[in-house]
Order: structure tokens, then C-alpha cells, then sequence
């Protein structure tokens, strides 16, 4: 996605992101139903299975061989495993996340992209239909270094530019991304980028994830151009800062709380 290419203009090219189900929102305590379910929310990844990390212009984004991983329990009635996961951040530590709590903004949220396997065949194919995608999200929050996450902030020197790929190189488990003991939210939204399709169930972890002020800084050097391209005189100078959609309404759905 290009640098100029700013949420409010999508719909134009999108549709869907004009639609009534979009994500991401600011979750309100108001709002919150109880989710009932006797299924605890489970998953499973396979550190060995974690590929590469590619800078999209728009973000840094892992690639997994989901084979081996598995997300089931919750509000999910299916099984999904891992696709990808990338994360979002600000300019300043005071915000970057996508979805919100009361209107409070975290430094950055990362997104754990999951689709059904029980039901559709392909990633591609899952997106179509509401029950398609799963995506967690996580809250970052300043604090303590962040070891697992070292392992891919030392490989974005290599993709400072967009389009450029780099191997992990060592097993890396995104399971440890997630807070073991917090609770959740979830909702029936979309994708936050284009073309915002409106098939994701979303799971947001109430308990943000320590990351340091340094890690963040690491994210903030990526540069939202090719190398053969010429810098664009964007307001931050090429750099990707605030890659985050602003919330947008509710509308009539319901968010649910798991206190798991």
C-alpha cells in the first residue's frame, strides 16, 4: 500500500470499507456482553514453522508455514491455524494501536492472522465468508525488552525498504506473544487494511505485551518505499509511522468479554 494511500480515501477503490462492520473500534465497557462458552480459548504454533519477515511498505509482516498450528475454542466453532502476523505502531509510544479501550491508544498492536480450515480451502477463499478469519490482537505497551520479539527486530536493518525479505533464522514461537492469563473481547469485524473484507471474528487480549522504547524505534526506521524509488515528501520523510486505521463505528454488533 502506498504512503498516500490514507484510510478515508479506500472505500473508493475498496467498497467493503465502507460497510458497516469494519474494524478497528474503540471497545467501550458499556457495551460488553458476557461471552458464554464452556471452550476455553486455545492455541498452538510451531517455532520451527516461523519463515521470514518482509517489510510491505506498510509494516513489517512474518510468514509461517501454518502447517502444525491451531487456534480453536473461544467464540470459535472451527479450527484455524496460522497464515501471518504483523503488527502496527505510532510515531510516539502514546499511540499506534488499532483498536482502543475506552479510547485509550496503546504504542502499537500486533495481529495473529488465522483462517478456517474446517471449512474453506485457502486462505484466499476463507475471506470470503464471515466465519473465514481469526485474527488476535495484541496491545503493546512500553516496558521491559521484549526477547522473542528480538528475534525479528534484528532482521528489519536488512529490510529497511519495501519489498525486501529476510529469514528469522531461529525458531521463533508467536504463542509467546500472547498473554497466558489475561481475558478478551470479540467481536464480528473486518481486515484493517484493504480491501477490508468483512471476515474476521476478533479476539483482542485485554493484557498489552511489554515491548522497549528501543524495539519500537527499530519499527519506526522501515521506509514505506523501494530503494530504486526516490524518497516521497510525505510528512514523515518515507518513514512508516501511525500505520494504524483510526476506529470506526460499532454500529448494532455486540462486543463480547471472556474474563478466561
Amino acid at each position: 500500500m502506498a504512503r498516500y494511500e490514507r484510510p478515508e480515501t479506500w472505500a473508493k477503490c475498496y467498497p467493503e470499507a465502507a460497510g458497516d462492520r469494519q474494524s478497528p473500534i474503540d471497545i467501550q465497557q458499556v457495551n460488553l456482553k458476557s461471552l458464554n462458552t464452556n471452550k476455553k480459548l486455545t492455541w498452538k504454533y510451531i517455532a520451527e514453522n516461523t519463515e521470514d519477515v518482509t517489510n510491505t511498505g506498510y509494516c513489517w509482516k512474518v510468514h509461517v508455514n501454518g502447517e502444525g498450528s491451531e487456534l480453536n475454542g473461544g467464540p470459535l466453532e472451527d479450527k484455524y491455524v496460522l497464515e501471518q502476523f504483523h503488527c502496527h505502531w505510532g510515531e510516539s509510544n502514546d499511540q499506534g494501536s488499532e483498536h482502543t479501550v475506552n479510547g485509550q491508544k496503546f504504542a502499537g498492536e500486533l495481529h495473529l492472522v488465522h483462517w478456517n480450515t474446517t471449512r474453506y480451502h485457502s486462505f484466499g477463499e476463507a475471506a470470503k465468508h464471515p466465519d473465514g478469519v481469526c485474527v488476535i490482537g495484541v496491545f503493546l505497551k512500553t516496558g521491559k525488552r521484549n526477547l522473542e520479539l528480538d528475534k525479528i527486530t534484528a532482521q528489519l536493518p536488512k529490510i529497511e525498504f519495501k519489498g525486501q525479505s529476510a529469514k528469522i533464522g531461529v525458531p521463533l514461537n508467536p504463542g509467546l506473544f500472547i498473554p497466558n492469563e489475561s481475558g478478551y473481547y470479540t467481536y464480528q469485524g473486518s481486515l484493517t487494511t484493504p480491501p477490508c473484507s468483512e471476515c474476521v471474528i476478533w479476539i483482542v487480549f485485554k493484557e498489552p505485551m511489554e515491548v522497549s522504547h528501543e524495539q519500537l524505534t527499530v519499527f519506526r526506521n522501515l521506509k514505506c518505499y523501494c530503494k530504486e524509488d526516490s524518497c516521497p515528501c510525505d510528512e514523515f520523510q518515507g518513514f512508516v509511522k501511525n500505520n494504524f486505521r483510526p476506529t470506526l463505528p460499532l454500529g448494532k454488533r455486540e462486543i463480547r468479554e471472556c474474563r478466561q
